[in-house]
């Protein structure tokens, strides 16, 4: 049994495969197709905040958001199935790519919900979902929305800092290989209304003069 709340290395990680994960039926909410690039004029970025069920859900019922989809980035796998990522040696967090309009949404208001519905201290586990695949990140497509997210997370750090002590361990880096999650995990929650949702925040709100 490996220590999932120690991320592996490229060389330790499972060989995965070259076949990408088939996914044929169109986002449940919207209609939207999970395997389109996004559309002209809008943005995307890869948010982990625990299990990915209940992180979709708050993202898709934004104003601005275009698309979500769930599934696992971070790691070394390629073309991971869950039950790899489930075992912590491949790597990869559970994220919700959310394609977005940002004459709409701001990546900075978008980035203010990712920080107040999950705690962010808590390193390689959400609540009682313990495992790297659980740990908090934001992976973003430019250096600009790299900044963005860097200055959001420090000043939530001193939000947390204040209010509770605590340090943030969310991973900030630029978006790497995003690879879906098999059709049964897309709107989960849409499918399955009393499906399991582990989203909780800390109760720190984000300083709202900060939040746009």
């Amino acid at each position: 049994m490996s220590n999932k709340e120690k991320l592996v290395t490229k060389e330790t990680a499972l060989a995965g495969r070259e076949e990408k994960m088939l996914i044929t039926e169109l986002h449940f909410v919207n209609q939207t197709d999970l395997t389109a690039d996004k559309p002209a004029g809008s943005k995307e970025v890869l948010l982990g905040l625990g299990c990915f069920w209940g992180a979709e859900r708050v993202f898709w019922q934004l104003d601005g958001v275009i698309s979500t989809s769930v599934g696992y980035s971070g790691g070394f796998t390629p073309n991971p199935t869950y039950q790899e990522v489930c075992t912590g040696e491949t790597g990869h967090a559970e994220v919700v790519r959310v394609i977005f309009d940002p004459a709409v949404l701001s990546l900075q208001a978008l980035l203010v919900v990712f920080w107040e519905k999950h705690d962010p201290t808590q390193g390689m586990r959400q609540g009682n979902d313990i495992g790297t695949q659980y740990r908090s990140v934001i992976f973003t497509e430019n250096e600009q929305d790299l900044e963005i997210a860097q200055q959001s997370l420090r000043t939530y750090q001193q939000a947390l800092g204040e209010a509770l002590s605590k340090d943030i361990t969310t991973e900030v880096a630029l978006m790497q290989e995003y690879y879906l999650a098999e059709t049964y995990h897309q709107q989960y929650l849409a499918k399955n209304p009393q499906g399991y949702c582990g989203i909780g925040g800390t109760g720190v709100c984000f300083p709202p003069s900060l939040a746009e």
